[in-house]
């Protein structure tokens, strides 16, 4: 029996007040400080939902025999390392000599397994503020924001070169989103500061403006030691010691190739009992097989033999298997994220770090498009919903990356971090007893009644559904009449309000005060070096 239109007016009227009032609490939420979805607030994600098997048995293991080929018969080639090829001279490995400084080292089937055996399947990496330290691996997830760009971006400035005052807001916007979990490392590029020197600003900013975990220098073995240095000075050597605290981001050279830098970082990390993540950075029918799977069996092989390194110098170290798998457009050469032949090999990542009992970084908030718009969201939910289903435990480009990585945005940054509050409702799954399945809500008031006023709806109304901080649901009207404002202009205006109104975690004047006395004597020991 159709409704009369005197009831459906009703309801829509209700719905309107309804509408008005979630409205105008949410803005006064916003005012106050308190934000939204504070139900959801977390220091790192414990999901609640299963991850997505994508290949059986039998294909899995064809993908790690052909790892496992790739070590035994091709090998990976090291350079200017020779410590690090007699540590693994010393455990089996078959090392052929190159030239003076390159060498050849082939692996039995089943050696590097062996060794990743003492890796950690999860640990926990403590942030200055214990509240806000995070749990890597298992069920558990991290989001960090995006890391490496030369550039930055935004509506008023456009595309420039970053300095550190970029920086020092990126870090200041990570700790000030509730839906990420880690402060990440090298945000952007300060390019205003020498390049043997920034990596003690970087270090410093983390610290000063976040009071979350964070990543280090990796660029230099001595910067690696500075930024584990400067963590000694905050939290003690002894506990330090004891405890990671700082992690590296490390990248081998595809194909099959670990260069010096990165192994001597890797195992400056790992004697003193840091974390280190292992990165193939792949770019199909570049750098591997254009094909996913080939593509996903030499990155699995690169990755766990930087992650068994770590096992050598000192076993039981934190270590991060990852994978970065990009396709590319070989009619121009040009690398293109966020499609879906590499989220399919995410997917296939996490089943292989789940076998091995490794955590994993993968995945993320990928984007080529050059503009904060729809390519570039279509693109970071393709490339972000492998990272969730996938089961990933460490997803460093959360938020910002924008024109392949090359150029940090900010307008993005505030679009992603609320698509990551969205994924902090969605991880938690459903859970289904008699009060969820809300029977008393429609016995409460019957058919054809609304249930606006039920005790069922209003136990609920604040928790039952993700409140975007940035998306505008008003019908078109109240839209139009509003300005009719973009996402662009409204994630402009949001990053701006959160840097006026930003205020610094807590941090000991002692404490600084050491730390800037050992980035002083640090610069005053080199001559600025700008490449």
């Amino acid at each position: 029996m159709e409704q009369s239109v005197d009831h459906v007016d009703s309801n829509e009227h209700r719905v309107g007040r309804a509408r008005n009032r979630g409205r105008a609490a949410r803005q006064a939420s916003r005012m106050d400080g308190a934000g939204q979805n504070s139900h959801l607030k977390t220091p790192f994600i414990s999901r609640k939902i299963p991850t997505y098997d994508l290949l059986d048995e039998e294909n899995l293991i064809k993908i790690e025999k052909a790892a496992d080929t790739i070590l035994a018969e091709i090998g990976i080639e090291f350079r200017e390392d020779p410590e690090t090829v007699e540590l693994f001279r010393k455990a089996g490995g078959q090392v052929t000599d190159i030239s003076a400084e390159a060498w050849n080292i082939k692996f039995e089937p089943g050696m590097i397994r062996e060794l990743l055996k003492t890796a950690p399947e999860r640990f926990t990496q403590h942030a200055r503020n214990p509240a806000k330290s995070v749990e890597i691996g298992g069920d558990a997830m991290v989001f960090a924001p995006a890391y490496g760009s030369p550039f930055v971006m935004d509506m008023d400035k456009g595309r420039r070169y970053g300095t550190l005052d970029d920086f020092e807001n990126f870090v200041k916007l990570a700790q000030s989103s509730p839906w990420l979990h880690h402060s990440g490392g090298t945000i952007c590029e300060p390019t205003d500061i020498p390049v043997n020197k920034r990596h003690l600003d970087m270090v410093y900013a983390h610290i000063r403006y976040s009071d979350r975990p964070f990543l280090g220098s990796i660029t230099a073995p001595e910067r690696a030691e500075d930024s584990i240095e400067m963590c000694r000075i905050l939290f003690s050597s002894e506990f330090v010691d004891q405890n990671c605290v700082i992690m590296g981001n490390f990248n081998s050279t595809s194909p099959l190739v670990w260069d010096g830098i990165s192994t001597q970082g890797i195992r400056a990390y790992a004697a003193a009992g840091q974390g280190s993540i292992h990165l193939p950075f792949l770019l199909g029918g570049a750098v591997c097989p254009v094909t996913m799977p080939g593509a996903v069996a030499q990155g699995l092989a690169e990755s766990m033999v930087g992650c068994a390194l770590t096992q050598l110098v000192r076993p039981g170290a934190p270590a991060i298997l990852a994978s970065f798998l990009s396709s590319m457009s070989l009619r121009s050469g040009s690398p293109t994220f966020g499609t879906p032949e590499p989220a399919l090999g995410s997917l296939v990542m996490g089943q292989l770090a789940r076998r091995l009992k490794l955590p994993l970084r993968c995945a993320g908030n990928f984007a080529t498009s050059k503009l904060p718009d729809g390519q570039a969201m279509v693109q970071a939910m393709m490339s972000m919903m492998s990272a969730v289903q996938g089961g990933v435990n460490y997803v460093l480009h959360s938020a910002g990356f924008l024109d392949g990585l090359l150029s940090m945005s900010y307008e993005k940054f505030m679009m992603d971090t609320d698509l990551c509050g969205a994924l902090h409702a969605y991880l938690e799954g459903l859970e289904i007893n008699d009060d969820t399945l809300g029977i008393s809500s429609l016995r409460e008031g019957g058919p054809g009644q609304h249930m606006f006023g039920t005790a069922h709806t209003l136990s609920h109304y604040e928790t039952a559904y993700w409140d975007t901080e940035l998306n505008d649901d008003q019908p078109f009207e109240s839209w139009s009449e509003q300005g009719g404002d973009d996402a662009m202009i409204r994630a402009n205006r949001r990053w701006k309000k959160i840097l006026a109104g930003y205020q610094a975690p807590y941090l000991d004047e002692d404490t600084d005060a050491a730390l800037l006395d050992f980035m002083n004597r640090r610069k005053a020991e080199m001559k600025d070096a700008w490449y």
